[in-house]
């Protein structure tokens, strides 16, 4: 790391991190605004493996979007629908159960839920399909919707936010996802996400659900039409809120894809700029434990590039995805676990399965694959297996 930074222009920068000493907002700029990627990259590397040592996580999970139904137009949004659009789609309880149990035979341990903001459904649909979800494995853990469908279910349902997750949460919701964050700049969200919640909005689901003692992520939508100081103050407000509540497990920047949306902008970030926003937010975001490198935002070559620039998570296997290949996406719609347990070694790290709060279920320590993959059987996963590989 010395070598890298001992003649740069972030010297200062560097031994504030090494001692200890917190970032402030103009240090974030900076940061941004620095072309020297290797001397960046090397004090997010010191600032993750002071956090992590040469650990590298990875979740065995499956996306389930139950309806691409949206009472919204946000303009950066390529997943959602009207009910006249002839793709667009709502899953019954049943089918939604159903690519569950199929998919807990791969041993998976999270369901990772979301889906548009649908303009009829009852609030009694969500309660029902969490709790036939926990009925074929109380173990396995939920991990579903966006802070704006929490504020568009306690609408539909005519209760309060606090009464909308308690209630979601005796029906089986174990942690919300980060999505919808966006950016948080007001003129920004005017111009990517008109008629979304705000920024104040967003914060108080995340705030209200952490004051129940429990968890979520939190994202940030970056590489449009923001500037970076749009990106230092939507990070000011996540660091802000882990402060006061300590109830985020990790941070999920995510690449903007150009495709078939009505934001004037061509392209998505450059693969410099994808690296420097993971090392920028592993710096500046003290009080997270994890970054996570998005494989399916950046493609998985890049996220393994991004675990020598502050990452130390690559995700889940996923299955099946669909809002980034909708606006975009090139890469695959999963991975199995073995691909992730190599691109993870080919990085000289760790590989560890993690559960939904980052917590270790499997170490693998040898340095190459011995054996193929395992096909675990129902629920094997859930079970206990927490031996070393």
């Amino acid at each position: 790391m010395w070598m890298a930074v001992q003649k740069s222009s972030l010297r200062d920068l560097y031994d504030k991190v090494v001692e200890g000493g917190r970032l402030d907002e103009s240090d974030a700029l900076r940061l941004f605004e620095s072309k020297d990627i290797n001397a960046l990259g090397s004090m997010a590397d010191f600032v993750r493996q002071r956090k992590v040592g040469q650990k590298a996580t990875y979740i065995i999970n499956r996306y389930i979007n139950y309806s691409n139904y949206c009472i919204l137009s946000c303009q950066f949004c390529a997943f959602s629908k009207k009910k006249r659009d002839s793709d667009g789609f709502q899953l019954s309880v049943e089918q939604i159960v159903s690519k569950a149990r199929e998919a807990l035979n791969l041993g998976i341990t999270e369901l990772h839920i979301v889906g548009g903001l649908h303009p009829n459904l009852p609030f009694s649909y969500y309660l029902d399909f969490l709790r036939a979800l926990k009925q074929l494995d109380a173990r396995l853990q939920l991990k579903c919707f966006t802070a704006i469908e929490i504020l568009h279910l306690a609408w539909m349902a005519k209760k309060t936010v606090v009464e909308t997750l308690t209630e979601l949460r005796a029906a089986g919701l174990n942690s919300l996802t980060g999505g919808g964050a966006e950016i948080f700049q007001a003129s920004v969200r005017s111009q990517i996400a008109k008629g979304k919640e705000s920024a104040a909005e967003y914060l108080d689901v995340h705030r209200t659900w952490h004051k129940m003692g429990e968890r979520s992520t939190c994202t940030m939508l970056f590489g449009h039409v923001e500037s970076l100081a749009d990106r230092v103050d939507h990070l000011r407000q996540l660091r802000g809120l882990q402060d006061e509540t300590r109830g985020f497990t990790g941070f999920i920047p995510l690449p903007y894809h150009a495709d078939n949306n009505n934001i004037p902008v061509k392209e998505g970030p450059t693969g410099f700029d994808i690296l420097r926003t993971v090392a920028v937010s592993r710096l500046y975001l003290d009080n997270f434990d994890h970054i996570t490198a998005y494989w399916v935002g950046m493609g998985l070559k890049l996220a393994q590039v991004a675990l020598s620039y502050g990452a130390d998570d690559l995700h889940g296997t996923i299955v099946e995805e669909h809002i980034f290949h909708m606006a975009g996406a090139k890469s695959p719609q999963g991975q199995t676990e073995m691909e992730m347990v190599k691109a993870i070694r080919e990085t000289r790290r760790t590989p560890v399965q993690r559960n939904t709060f980052y917590e270790a279920i499997r170490t693998w320590d040898s340095p190459e694959p011995e054996a193929p993959e395992p096909t675990p059987g129902p629920n094997a996963l859930l079970q206990g297996n927490l031996a070393t590989a």
